[in-house]
């Protein structure tokens, strides 16, 4: 049998139950009236055929007409109640003239009327009621204060994760917004049993069928929650497939306290790989009661991480970042979270050497994490010698800033961009990362380089972009179809940031540290994933189209160079990589020279001496880019 045959079945059988309580209300109606009558004739036996027929047609045609027939009695609630109400009261409207066109042929059709309308209202509830209590054991719920709109939602999950949700879920509160129709679980036990009254409709082999049927019962498609185990990658996927083709939405559910809140799925769901837990005990041991910077702490890398070391109670927190509102909006948001906590923010820009100085003389910071960079590959293929003054130049003044005043620890966010770069934002990376080496050896300053991947959510990310295109409708754009690219949460790499601080002991030593993320992931793959989250069907719903890569633009990425060392450390899933910094003498000479020419906006010198600097990168990518450009 079909699902949609199914679900009218069992439609029909709620139509039928209602027409054959008013038939028996409208016969006992009668029985009533003809019992309490004095004197007492003859049982009106024609009169009370005539007027039961006449009733139920007039049932009939109420309960139709405002599809009664469609509630579910083991999730109605008081919007159903009314609704109930409703539809007797049409119903009596309805039989009111035929009644007064029967009138010769019925007895006392009034009274009989109102008796039955009493008995039989009385009847629907009762039956409702007891389905309820059969199956929630909680008979008045059908009173409970559901919205009149509330969504209907299909929860997923393993039943342990699913118990905590729905106790929560029933718990009393102000007006929910959805109704929790039933349960698929994803280890496929128990079907047909209940979890606090909550139906277990199948497994996820039956979610296809159940989502026929409930799109029947409720004339839509339900939203699909996830908790628990349904929010396994490979699970979600499995999940994904399915209820893309039905149309259905997925949203997420934790086990939390906050779990009668819908919330859209995490990015870090969309992973190809398990979402890395970093200990927080040795960070706190390098953040408690020390006075640290933080540079581009507006950003979204910037801002998470203020957040998180805020978190671990330092002496003093000194944030600074070039945009007025980013730096008002974080600066705002610590001061309400942490009252007691010694919080500066200060406007200023990384290439403003003397402005730098001054701030980190008066911060006197023992742990400097510098994040203030420009880091969009195409518009800094377009503006080459801002790349260079932010992303080199701006790094150096801190690195030195750090240095003068005597930080233990310099924290540098470099990208996997900074691999065999093939375009300029990777080249002025990867120089900062040897430019920054070279002053922790002439320092007593321990630095540490942190090589990210794409930061799922970050400004100027792809899930961003995503998001709005499917919005709007599609298309969805992607340069090439077999792209891939490391991605991290922001989450993970502001935790790797941390940690990468607290590993690095040695003063004068430098070496860069990586997540280790697995096999990166197709672009492809992502796009598509974030489309069958909005219950679309990726080439169907929403169109995929391929532009072609954008200016040093890569079709994959790497987090190391051959020649480097990769070591574990104490910190599972961070990796630290050696890699020795270019001993030439002329290298402060030739940096100077690529400032003064990045600061004179000579864009061809500027790529000359970024191609010398960066062998890497070479002349002749940048002669390239300077072609590109010109």
């Amino acid at each position: 049998m079909t699902p949609q045959r199914i679900a009218r079945r069992a439609m029909l059988l709620t139509l039928g139950f209602d027409l054959a309580v008013a038939a028996g209300a409208m016969i006992v109606a009668n029985v009533l009236m003809w019992w309490t009558a004095e004197p007492r004739g003859a049982f009106p036996v024609s009169s009370t055929v005539v007027s039961t027929i006449a009733f139920t047609a007039a049932v009939a045609a109420g309960f139709l007409m405002l599809r009664i027939q469609t509630q579910v009695w083991r999730h109605i609630g008081w919007p159903d109640a009314l609704r109930v109400m409703q539809a007797v009261a049409l119903s009596g409207l309805i039989y009111l003239p035929i009644a007064g066109l029967l009138n010769g042929a019925l007895s006392q059709p009034w009274g009989v009327l109102l008796t039955a309308l009493l008995i039989w209202t009385i009847g629907l509830f009762t039956g409702r009621m007891v389905a309820l209590s059969r199956s929630t054991q909680k008979p008045l719920q059908i009173f409970s204060p559901v919205a009149k709109d509330a969504r209907p939602i299909l929860l997923i999950g393993d039943v342990p994760s699913c118990i905590g949700v729905i106790r929560r879920l029933q718990t009393p509160t102000e007006t929910q917004n959805f109704r929790l129709l039933g349960l698929i679980d994803t280890d496929g036990n128990d079907p047909g049993r209940a979890i606090r009254g909550v139906p277990i409709m199948g497994g996820l082999d039956d979610l296809s069928n159940v989502l026929d049927i409930l799109s029947v019962r409720y004339e839509n498609t339900p939203w699909v929650a996830l908790t628990g185990a349904a929010r396994d990658r490979k699970t979600m996927m499995q999940i994904l497939d399915v209820t893309s083709a039905h149309g259905a939405e997925i949203m997420a559910l934790s086990g939390e306290e906050t779990a009668h809140l819908l919330e859209p799925v995490r990015p870090a769901d969309l992973l190809a790989r398990p979402e890395r837990r970093l200990s927080i005990a040795p960070v706190r041991s390098k953040i408690e009661g020390a006075r640290v910077l933080i540079t581009g702490g507006g950003g979204t890398i910037g801002s998470e991480l203020a957040r998180q070391v805020a978190g671990l109670n330092p002496a003093q927190l000194t944030i600074i970042d070039s945009c007025e509102y980013n730096l008002y909006a974080i600066d705002m948001e610590l001061t309400k979270q942490f009252p007691d906590l010694n919080i500066r923010a200060r406007l200023g820009d990384v290439r403003d050497a003397n402005r730098v100085r001054d701030i980190f003389q008066s911060a006197q910071p023992q742990v400097v994490i510098h994040a203030a960079a420009l880091k969009h590959v195409p518009l800094m293929e377009r503006n080459v010698c801002e790349a260079i003054l932010t992303n080199v130049s701006g790094a150096v003044n801190c690195a030195q800033a750090a240095a003068a005043i005597g930080a233990n620890s310099f924290v540098f966010i470099s990208t996997d961009k900074a691999v065999d770069p093939d375009n300029v934002m990777g080249a002025t990376k990867r120089l900062a990362e040897i430019a920054i080496s070279r002053i922790a050896e002439d320092s007593e300053m321990a630095a540490a380089m942190v090589r990210f991947g794409n930061v799922l959510g970050s400004s100027g990310s792809v899930v961003p972009l995503f998001e709005k295109q499917i919005t709007d409708g599609g298309p969805v754009t992607i340069t090439d179809l077999g792209v891939t690219r490391y991605f991290m949460t922001v989450e993970e790499a502001s935790a790797l940031v941390l940690q990468a601080g607290a590993l690095q002991h040695e003063c004068g030593n430098s070496d860069i540290y990586v997540l280790d993320m697995g096999e990166p992931m197709p672009i492809l793959q992502l796009a598509e994933t974030l489309i069958r989250l909005k219950g679309l069907i990726p080439g169907v719903d929403i169109e995929i189209k391929e532009t072609g890569l954008r200016a040093g633009e890569k079709m994959h990425e790497a987090l190391t160079y051959e020649h480097e060392t990769v070591t574990d450390t104490d910190v599972d899933g961070v990796l630290r990589v050696a890699s020795r910094a270019p001993s030439s003498e002329l290298f402060d000479k030739q940096l100077a020279v690529l400032i003064e020419a990045a600061s004179r906006r000579e864009r061809s010198e500027a790529l000359r001496m970024l191609g010398m600097m960066v062998p890497e990168y070479g002349v002749e990518r940048a002669a390239k880019a300077y072609k590109d450009i010109a």
